[in-house]
């Protein structure tokens, strides 16, 4: 009954779900409830059997299991694990391997008995696996099955390993897998051409028997397939909905994880809601795109019959809520990015004074500045603000072992051409060509050859911003230290990135700062360059006058963009302006046809940006309003 009183509540969700302001507060609670099932069964002299997941949404479970041992007794002597899966074929030494996740993050800091351990092994002679799988699931049950499954899920929807395609009732077996999921690991081993195609993994049947059962995700990565797995109908298309069919099961989200769900997304939907500006505006953009109406052309009957008379009853009539956000998103659209001169500026996105700004745009990789907001760029500099452009990392790791060589070989020649060759291009390059022969996925590279892609990159960068017009003295390449320490430990202060980014807003004194706004960025760059940014700024708030006048901007790049009713500035771009932002990207050659890291999107990053800034035009367009070639949008980030 109480399950059912849950549902009823939730209305579109179909298995439980509890959410937490962020993952570290939902993951000690997670922790705790498996703590909790330790030392009952050890009150009671029995043996607590817990199903372990790996990957990075875990760890800080882990982490506070590890914790709980050591500041507060929680013994794991009456502990048996099995894992989920491992990759196939895999050493268990090899960094990537499952045996070493589990040992770096828990293992080797609890008490657990080895034997008492259990992971697929990926060693085995494919021959093997079958009756290994087989006497997996015989050691499972004769130990009265496991207490407590831990799963996160991908974004294939897949629980373990079982990707789409797999049976509800399907064992622990050798599995495919599926192309996303390797693309999604690709980083773990240097590209997913070194990515393992199979899989030993506990089948959904298997998980199912476990008595209870905890699906975690974190960060709005995870929202779109969370939302198919919680609301949508089971489908062996998407595997981790079979977990409906489950009695003892519990998903546990973060916010951002959350936020794609009915009752956040579309609140008014699923319960009476308090129409606050925000929500009003987001409600009318998507009831406009939803019947494929101009917002000036919804009626009373429109909002009546798509869950939203609450609203025509408390602000209408329709009219004059569509007048209104009609109105609002109007405002919104500007040729002017760093303000009208001499215009009101009351209902435009930008002061009109001072008419000529100090501007400073951040891109966390030596491409985002144009690849995100080339056309606001341009436009900026044409206009004659003080542009100046940092580049917070040298991007060096996105850069092919082939161009390395091909750009020395060219040092080479040059150095012979004019007889000053004194053989230290020769013998780095015969150097390089010995470690790439041997290099292993993943392996960073030697300090010399990771200074020759960070210059490859710097030298496009600057061609870049020369062809957007700035001059060399506004072009400064940051090269935080975080990005490179990063390489070698995740354990990283970021203080003195922290420092330097200071000095550089001191020196600028910027009325606007740029920055990317795409936590979605799957290297994880962008969100620590925002967060090195904003703590920069926080602070000289406290302390330094000009700041008072600093307006914060938030672009988003290639992966995806603001929706419509958060956009705050939308500035508009002609054909002959596409063009030119197209060829300011062209002058990133690395980063052309083929990148390093594409992320899960085929296309190129200038075709990714040109489909991406069109298509915010044509959602504008679609709304009513003037219909423009390309949009580039902006939100403005309060700091103070």
């Amino acid at each position: 009954m109480a399950r059912l009183n849950l549902l009823e509540e939730t209305r579109f969700e179909r298995v439980p779900v509890k959410v937490y302001p962020n993952q570290e507060v939902a993951s000690v609670d997670v922790a705790r409830r498996i703590a909790a099932i330790i030392k009952e069964k050890q009150g009671r002299g029995e043996t607590a059997v817990l199903g372990l997941a790996t990957g990075a949404t875990p760890i800080k479970v882990y982490r506070e299991l590890v914790r709980l041992h050591r500041e507060e007794g929680l013994s794991f002597k009456n502990v048996v694990s099995f894992n989920l899966d491992e990759y196939y074929p895999m050493k268990p030494d090899a960094d990537q391997s499952y045996v070493t996740f589990m040992n770096k993050h828990l293992f080797d800091h609890v008490d657990i008995p080895r034997e008492n351990i259990n992971i697929p092994d990926g060693t085995l002679p494919e021959d093997a696996v079958h009756a290994f799988c087989e006497a997996y699931e015989q050691k499972i049950s004769a130990l009265g099955g496991i207490d407590i499954q831990l799963l996160g899920i991908g974004r294939t929807g897949h629980i373990g390993f079982n990707e789409p395609g797999s049976a509800p009732n399907s064992g622990t077996r050798l599995v495919i897998l599926d192309d996303l999921t390797r693309r999604d690991a690709s980083r773990d081993f240097g590209g997913k051409e070194n990515v393992p195609t199979k899989a030993i993994t506990m089948g959904v049947g298997t998980i199912f028997k476990a008595k209870e059962i905890i699906l975690m995700a974190w960060n709005e990565k995870k929202a779109e397939i969370v939302k198919k797995a919680v609301e949508g109908e089971i489908s062996s298309d998407i595997p981790a909905t079979y977990l409906q069919l489950s009695d003892h099961v519990e998903f546990v989200l973060d916010e951002d994880a959350a936020s794609h769900l009915t009752r956040f997304d579309l609140p008014w939907l699923a319960h009476d809601v308090v129409w606050t500006d925000s929500l009003i505006k987001k409600a009318v953009v998507w009831l406009s795109l939803k019947l494929n109406k101009a917002i000036l052309k919804l009626t009373d009957d429109d909002y009546n019959n798509n869950g939203m008379a609450q609203l025509v009853t408390e602000k209408g009539p329709a009219y004059n809520i569509n007048i209104r956000i009609f109105n609002e998103l109007q405002r919104t659209i500007t040729g002017w990015p760093g303000g009208k001169p001499g215009v009101d500026d009351s209902s435009r996105p930008e002061r009109a004074e001072p008419s000529r700004k100090n501007v400073l745009l951040f891109s966390p990789h030596p491409d985002d500045d144009v690849i995100s907001m080339g056309g606001t760029f341009i436009r900026l500099a044409d206009q004659g603000h003080n542009v100046h452009v940092a580049y917070q990392t040298s991007g060096n790791t996105a850069v092919w072992d082939d161009d390395v060589l091909r750009y020395l070989e060219f040092v080479q020649d040059f150095a012979k051409a004019i007889d000053d060759d004194n053989g230290v291009t020769t013998r780095i390059y015969n150097e390089a060509r010995e470690f790439f022969k041997s290099k292993q996925p993943n392996q960073v590279d030697p300090e010399i050859i990771r200074t020759i892609k960070a210059l490859i990159r710097k030298g496009e960068a600057i061609a870049g911003a020369r062809f957007v017009g700035l001059p060399d003295a506004n072009i400064h390449f940051q090269d935080l230290p975080f990005y490179d320490r990063g390489k070698f430990s995740k354990d990283v202060s970021y203080e003195d990135d922290i420092q330097q980014t200071i000095e550089l807003l001191r020196k600028v004194k910027p009325h606007q700062v740029f920055a990317a706004g795409d936590f979605a960025d799957p290297h994880g760059t962008h969100k620590v360059c925002f967060d090195i940014l904003f703590e920069a700024l926080k602070r000289l708030s406290k302390t330094d006058e000009w700041t008072k006048d600093c307006w914060l901007w938030l672009y988003r790049g290639a992966w995806h963009e603001y929706p419509i009713h958060e956009i705050e500035m939308a500035v508009p771009l002609s054909p002959q302006e596409v063009k030119r932002k197209r060829l300011a990207i062209f002058k990133h050659q690395s980063q052309k046809d083929v990148p390093v890291f594409p992320g899960d999107d085929p296309r190129e990053f200038w075709v990714r940006a040109e489909d991406r800034t069109s298509e915010t035009a044509e959602l504008y367009h679609k709304l009513g309003l003037a219909d423009y070639e390309a949009i580039e949008a902006f939100v403005r980030w309060r700091f103070d």
